[in-house]
């Protein structure tokens, strides 16, 4: 009979919190409640700090910072307990609000340094996903949460600070949650834990914050989605996955995937969907801040499109490339280097100057590739293509990969005899002390491109059975006569 199975460090945490959860619902009000609460509470921080000395993430300061964001909450919910609960103190602001309120920074900083880790550089697509979600729950925060409260204080500036302070850290929250989406998205199981431990904490605090405004909800529910909040948050940090959720992501997380859209989409209609709301309800219209809304999301809107342009421009011009270039020289490639040679064709008959084709074929590639090895077979590749670019530079001669190890030189405005002396030139910086031979061949101005190469090729393969490292050029092309024309008859 097989052992029964462990559980791991984060599986057993889970459980202990899960139950924990459960047992709170069922206590009525009262200390020992409490002392529940605040035990998980503390718990999740405790957690966040074990599961970073344990695992040992290489950029482990995020971790850091979110275990002294959750120990900051932790100690809000005890001196909430202790002040109000327990010693019936009815001030506010208060302790238990100090304690919170630097939970918030301490939380969002933690979060922006997982994004900024995962995705380093600039992430505008990122920075502008977040606040068209911020913006667009910040009106719903404005009209349902903060007005009422506002309204409800007496005329006392630290109280309405405080208050307005709650709403605007859900929503900072909210932001930085949006940009470790963005920049890391759900690629683990630590990912998910920690997205649904920010979700139930928002959630939470925002059911608080309305349960506070219009004192219409059960508070045991509002505590069971803090506990598992805490409960996700600590079971995140012990999860050895956490070790990569900071590591930087490939550049497919970032695509502007459909659920990305509907998200952005519905937030952006938030604007519109506040006001319908309050029509319905029958609530005073907020008419200025739903118009401060609508135009600060349509700006972002528009700023979010000019970023998917600028992105689908970059991502055309570089399959435009990837389609004329070679990949691994990043010369031209066969397809390209047809279509250049023709260009130059039809140059060349405009300005009545001549036109030069030359195949380079480097001798003994192939003994060069078993004895070194296909890696330094391409090195030799690019080195050869990269010192000849050099070589050519105010030439005008146009150099493509024609396949394998041969390239194809296109130059017009030279002759023949000219353009030997060039690959001489040519020849003498190949690197690794290699070699070339080469066929050239003049256009005679009447010749498709396969019969001008052709030439090309049979000059090349005369260069190398002549002992290769040299050049030949290929005889003249006499033109049959066109219709219409006179040929003279041979003696």
């Amino acid at each position: 009979m097989s052992p029964a199975r462990r559980l791991l460090p984060w599986q057993a945490y889970a459980a202990g919190g899960a139950l924990a959860a459960g047992v709170g619902v069922a206590l009525p009000a009262g200390l020992p409640n409490d002392v529940l609460f605040s035990v998980v509470s503390i718990s999740a921080a405790v957690a966040t700090a074990l599961g970073t000395r344990l695992h040992r993430p290489q950029r482990a300061s995020a971790w850091w910072l979110l275990a002294g964001g959750l120990l900051a909450w932790a100690l809000g919910d005890t001196s909430y307990a202790v002040c109000y609960t327990w010693l019936g103190w009815d001030a506010f602001p208060s302790v238990p609000d100090a304690f919170y309120l630097l939970a918030y920074p301490l939380i969002a900083v933690a979060m922006l340094r997982m994004a900024r880790q995962a995705r380093p550089g600039a992430d505008r697509e990122g920075v502008i996903d977040a606040a068209i979600l911020a913006v667009g729950f910040g009106l719903l925060s404005w009209t349902f949460l903060v007005r009422p409260a506002l309204a409800a204080l007496p005329q006392d500036l630290p109280a309405g600070l405080v208050s307005l302070a709650y709403p605007v850290g859900d929503v900072l929250l909210l932001a930085m949650l949006v940009r470790v989406l963005s920049a890391a998205g759900p690629r683990s199981a630590a990912a998910g834990l920690l997205c649904g431990a920010a979700t139930l904490m928002l959630t939470a605090d925002t059911l608080w914050q309305y349960s506070d405004a219009y004192a219409t909800l059960n508070d045991t529910w509002v505590d069971l989605a803090f506990t598992s909040s805490y409960v996700l948050w600590g079971a995140a940090a012990l999860h050895p996955s956490m070790r990569r959720l900071s590591d930087p992501s490939p550049s497919s997380r970032h695509e502007f995937s459909p659920l990305r859209l509907a998200v952005l989409t519905g937030a952006s209609l938030l604007a519109p969907g506040t006001l319908a709301l309050q029509l319905v309800l029958g609530l005073p219209t907020e008419g200025w801040a739903v118009v401060v809304g609508a135009t600060t999301l349509f700006l972002l809107v528009v700023a979010r499109m000019s970023t998917l342009l600028r992105r689908l421009r970059e991502q055309t011009d570089l399959l435009g490339d990837l389609a004329r270039t070679d990949p691994l020289t990043g010369l031209l490639n066969r397809r390209s280097a047809d279509a250049e040679l023709q260009r130059a064709q039809e140059r060349a008959r405009g300005e009545g100057v001549p036109l030069v084709v030359a195949l380079l074929d480097l001798d003994h590639f192939k003994a060069f590739n078993d004895t070194y090895g296909h890696p330094a077979g391409d090195a030799l590749l690019v080195g050869a293509a990269t010192a000849w670019t050099t070589a050519l530079a105010g030439t005008g001669a146009q150099l493509a990969r024609w396949g394998g190890e041969e390239f194809l030189l296109v130059i017009t405005g030279w002759e023949p005899a000219r353009v030997e002396l060039l690959l001489d030139e040519l020849r003498a910086v190949v690197p690794a002390g290699q070699a070339f031979s080469a066929g050239l061949a003049g256009w005679d101005g009447r010749e498709e491109t396969g019969v001008l190469v052709g030439r090309a090729d049979e000059a090349l393969y005369a260069a190398k059975h002549a002992g290769r490292a040299c050049s030949r050029t290929a005889v003249a092309h006499r033109p049959e006569p066109q219709p219409g024309e006179y040929s003279r008859p041979s003696a």
